[in-house]
């Protein structure tokens, strides 16, 4: 359901943009505008366009928290124009090769797309949280999942749905409460909290729903479309036997190794720019090496050392490994802005292109963490059947981890990532990774 919604508003968007361009051809040329002059136009504006959407998206205005229309909705979608302004400035003076270099139309655009843009944000909410489109929700179960999702979906009504109740299975004493319940509630999804499999009786009340069409979603599956993350403690052996194939993602796997050695290499070359500067700035703020190596843990649980820029003082870890966070005396002035920028991992480009890491991935975690967190967080040596990244899902969702809790976590949005991969949850991950470098928010 999210992910519809996320096409929906991106569906909409696209609409707008050539219906504000439209508007804009027919205010400024009115008779004169014909076939060719749309033609002119729409080619150019159409690739500009897509820059534009891109734009939006790392700004996170795709995020389902932001379609709310509140004043960090506007702040954002402002910074986002003026950003689109800029590059569209760009696009039309440095690259003129479209035969038109349009002043008083672009900016016609932007103000025309502005309006449409809001009014049709505040339509789809209006639309969304209308009674008639509103999704009724019964909850079976309680626990700390379900009163999450619970939680979740009331302080969030752009994502189409109301707790209309949440029961205990003990609560439906006979086959048909449950069936009577739904009915005089109107509800449209029921999600249990419990297997049904261990409850006779709630398979027989839930059997009994059958005929009114209504969405089944056992506890995990809702969890994951609405957080983005899958319930390690509401999982077991055969939800991996269920759902990671890997065998379905050969094609997937190949085609993505090939695009990070190509990556790799096309980065890594220009990447040596920067090398001599970044290294004088290490040399001349702490007295140490350039470089530094550290074995992690890579795909099937190879181990191979990661390389990156020194972040931290010389010998920070003499007393051995500990956990870092941001506020960590070890690490260095000059290494809190290469973290915060992720130069400090450009030297992991090598890692990519040998294969020990990829572009997306679970991060690789060091040996003497995992042997102490294979041992406290159930399932936690499945992370490595994929290979590492340097970015991944759990990092674009969740804060820096440092600690047994938040690798749990780090862990709940690393499975998600292991089941849903793909190319296109590749490329949100990487638009994401660079909103979050822009905003200086990294590590």
């Amino acid at each position: 359901m999210p992910n519809i919604k996320r096409i929906i508003l991106l569906l909409g968007d696209i609409l707008i943009l050539y219906l504000s361009l439209w508007l804009v051809l027919f205010v400024r040329y009115g008779d004169r505008f014909d076939f060719h002059r749309w033609q002119q136009h729409f080619w150019p504006f159409t690739i500009l366009y897509f820059s534009w959407l891109i734009v939006f998206f790392i700004a996170g205005l795709y995020e389902l928290s932001l379609a709310r229309n509140n004043i960090r909705f506007y702040s954002i979608l402002l910074n986002g124009l003026i950003i689109n302004a800029g590059i569209s400035i760009a696009f039309f003076y440095l690259i003129p090769y479209f035969g038109i270099t349009p002043k008083t139309n672009l900016f016609l655009n932007l103000a025309i797309f502005a309006i449409l843009f809001s009014g049709w944000r505040n339509l789809y909410n209006y639309l969304i949280k209308s009674s008639a489109l509103i999704n009724n929700v019964l909850i079976i179960g309680r626990n700390k999942e379900t009163n999450q999702i619970n939680q979740i979906i009331e302080s969030s009504p752009q994502l189409g749905y109301r707790v209309i109740k949440q029961i205990k299975p003990q609560e439906i004493q006979t086959p048909f409460d449950l069936l009577e319940m739904v009915t005089q509630k109107n509800i449209k999804t029921i999600i249990t909290g419990v297997d049904p499999h261990h409850d006779s009786k709630l398979v027989q009340s839930l059997y009994q729903c059958l005929p009114l069409k209504i969405s089944f979603n056992d506890l995990p599956s809702f969890y994951e479309k609405i957080l983005g993350k899958v319930p390690i403690s509401s999982i077991g052996e055969i939800w991996f036997l269920e759902n990671l194939t890997e065998s379905q993602k050969n094609f997937y796997e190949a085609i993505k190794r090939i695009l990070d050695m190509l990556g790799a290499f096309i980065f890594g070359l220009i990447s040596l720019v920067f090398y001599p500067f970044i290294a004088l700035a290490i040399k001349l703020n702490t007295p140490g090496p350039i470089f530094y190596t550290q074995r992690r843990i890579g795909l099937d649980g190879q181990i191979f050392k990661v390389i990156k820029f020194r972040s931290m003082i010389d010998e920070a870890e003499k007393n051995g490994a500990q956990w870092a966070d941001q506020q960590d005396y070890r690490i260095t002035k000059i290494g809190k802005f290469m973290r915060k920028t992720r130069l400090d991992e450009l030297p992991q480009l090598w890692n990519v292109f040998i294969g020990q890491m990829s572009f997306i991935g679970p991060r690789p975690e060091r040996i003497e963490f995992v042997q102490q967190l294979e041992k406290e967080i159930p399932y936690y040596q499945i992370r490595h059947i994929v290979r590492p990244g340097l970015s991944g899902w759990a990092q674009v969702n969740f804060r820096y981890g440092a600690s047994v809790k938040d690798s749990i976590q780090k862990l709940q949005y690393e499975l998600y990532y292991i089941k849903h991969r793909s190319f296109i949850l590749d490329l949100s991950i990487l638009l994401r990774t660079i909103k979050i470098i822009l905003k200086g928010v990294g590590r």
